[in-house]
């Protein structure tokens, strides 16, 4: 398996309107916190979030969340 790549040690706070998004799981993608298809050379996918209302949102960058795609501070805890 595949580990992901940490992309920066803190989330990615965005407000964003509604609609389908895709978070890069594998922390490859030049588009953070979205993927741009770098996983292609991993075992991991993107993971499909959808956003009902306009809202803030802390995506995880670390990629370690036990929330995903959300920060939920593991971040605080790596080397």
């Amino acid at each position: 398996m595949t580990l992901p790549v940490i992309a920066q040690k803190g989330p990615y706070v965005e407000e964003l309107e509604p609609g389908t998004y895709f978070w890069c799981r594998c922390g490859r993608s030049r588009t953070q916190p979205y993927c741009d298809g770098s996983h292609q050379v991993t075992d991991l996918t993107p993971l499909q979030v959808v956003i009902e209302k306009e809202r803030k949102v802390a995506f995880c960058g670390c990629k370690q969340t036990k929330t995903p795609p959300f920060c939920d501070g593991t971040h605080k805890t790596l080397p």
